[in-house]
């Protein structure tokens, strides 16, 4: 790895989850348990809105009425999230946090199953913000915090503008949900290391294919590589 410069040139840095943080589509992955045909109307959906032609909004709520995770359904799901950490994740974040960078986590994924994620990469529960699943006390499926930004197509945006978090910031992620957070970071960059999703990346401020580069960029080593 590249020797880091002693300040990074962010303060704050923004991490998406699936297909980010971990190569794995968490509602995906559910929808697989429930059967190929479910599975495959979910993956549409799914890729659909990350790609910009379906808003979050017209899918969350039926993709989710359609699957009714469990509480079991989501600690199988949370272990499958460990097993898929993005290869140098861990070291970034223990590097980025050394010095001083504040690494939060926003993703429109279901809190209950990314937070081991998040807690074996050094973080607490105050630094991930997801939709939380509501389950009755068997732990069968209710509903979802439908008042949570994060359900919408611009609520990254939202989300990371109530954080209210120290400058500059960045942004990274792959979908087009990550990318409308733009206005409310100084630069976002699409993370191509499992998909590279064309109309993000043509957007992007800057792109980077793993969390070494991503090191690299935070700390101003050299440049992300240009869309």
């Amino acid at each position: 790895m590249t020797t880091l410069h002693a300040a990074p040139l962010y303060a704050s840095v923004i991490l998406d989850v699936d297909s980010t943080v971990a190569g794995l589509e968490g509602i995906d992955w559910l929808a697989r348990q429930r059967g190929e045909d479910v599975a495959a109307a979910v993956r549409e959906l799914t890729e659909a809105s990350m790609d910009g032609r379906i808003p979050l909004d017209e899918v969350y709520g039926s993709r989710l009425d359609v699957i009714r995770p469990s509480l079991a359904d989501l600690r199988r799901l949370g272990a499958e999230y460990l097993k898929h950490v993005a290869p140098g994740v861990r070291e970034a974040i223990q590097r980025m946090r050394e010095a001083g960078v504040r690494v939060v986590f926003v993703s429109g994924g279901l809190r209950q199953a990314i937070l081991p994620l998040v807690q074996s990469l050094g973080a607490g529960p105050d630094d991930l913000h997801a939709v939380t699943v509501i389950l009755d006390e068997n732990g069968d499926y209710l509903d979802f915090d439908r008042t949570s930004p994060l359900t919408t197509q611009a609520g990254k945006r939202d989300a990371v503008a109530s954080l209210s978090l120290p400058r500059p910031s960045l942004m990274v992620g792959d979908g087009a949900t990550d990318l409308a957070a733009r206005d409310a970071v100084d630069a976002f960059a699409a993370f191509t290391g499992f998909v590279r999703r064309r109309p993000v990346v043509d957007a992007a401020d800057l792109v980077v294919e793993s969390f070494d580069r991503l090191l690299d960029l935070v700390f101003g080593v050299e440049n992300g590589e240009r869309p």
